[in-house]
């Protein structure tokens, strides 16, 4: 990696090393990251909320299935279902790659709902309120694992930090593009930064919805915005004005104001 004219030369391998015949990539190890993060942070959550281990345990396993299912079926259905469609024995094959945040999301949320049903008997935007803290962290170390991939990167660009992407697949790779990637981790972790003040230093966490309202607007309006700055990732959405990532956007952002609106108009609940 080379600074040439301004111009970061991007052509890191997404291979750390090789282990026999498995191959250890930066963004395998830094999703698994953003899960053992995510798992330390909500620990200690629970103990000053003097809440079971068992359900943080259970949460886990909960999470970890719904988000990984979601993301692949999200980029299935809404991105790839035309290939998809002809090659269904193909759509559990993760490891050729393929996720989709949006995917993800929608996977959180049906796993919380199942969690909150089968465990806590609570609300599951009690759960929610906790759980989006650590998600925005993971949110950030994924997208630095798409950088290391040289993937949904950037439009042309004449910035002085643009990246060529010399492994991305696209049409000539050797342009300065915008790094989007790092754009949206530096976003989420503003909004993980502001979510932990918010926990640890105010009354947020007993106003239900807040913290969760909070994660959907500043989260999907980061995404929304920078979309204008990404390549497309399908070509259906050469002709479209807004891409599939800003339509899928707008719900959640709308999602969020709900649920801060609401978190004001409420008396507090305490776990």
């Amino acid at each position: 990696m080379s600074n040439l004219f301004n111009v970061i030369h991007w052509d890191v391998s997404p291979e750390m090393f090789h282990l026999g015949g498995l191959s250890v990539r930066y963004y395998g190890l830094l999703f698994a990251a953003g899960f053992l993060g995510g798992y330390y942070i909500l620990e200690r959550f629970f103990r000053r909320e003097n809440i079971a281990q068992a359900w943080l345990d259970k949460l886990f396993i909960y999470v970890m299935v719904a988000t990984v299912l979601g993301a692949r079926l999200g980029h299935v259905f809404f991105y790839s279902w035309d290939y998809y469609s002809q090659h269904p024995g193909e759509i559990l094959q993760i490891w050729k790659g393929g996720l989709a945040s949006h995917g993800g999301a929608i996977g959180i949320l049906i796993g919380i709902w199942l969690f909150s049903r089968n465990v806590t008997k609570k609300s599951p935007v009690w759960t929610l309120d906790r759980l989006v803290v650590p998600v925005a962290l993971a949110g950030a170390l994924i997208r630095l694992g798409n950088l290391m991939n040289s993937e949904i990167v950037g439009r042309v660009t004449d910035v002085s930090w643009a990246f060529q992407f010399v492994r991305a697949d696209v049409e000539n790779p050797l342009l300065p593009r915008h790094p989007s990637q790092i754009y949206e981790a530096l976003c989420y972790l503003l909004v993980f930064a502001l979510l932990m003040y918010l926990y640890w230093r105010t009354d947020a966490r007993n106003k239900q919805g807040m913290l969760f309202g909070v994660f959907l607007i500043g989260v999907f309006s980061a995404r929304f915005f920078i979309e204008f700055l990404k390549e497309n990732q399908e070509a259906f959405e050469a002709d479209m004005a807004v891409n599939m990532g800003q339509l899928l956007s707008v719900p959640f952002v709308a999602a969020g104001i709900y649920f801060l609106v609401r978190s004001l108009r409420v008396p507090e609940v305490r776990a």
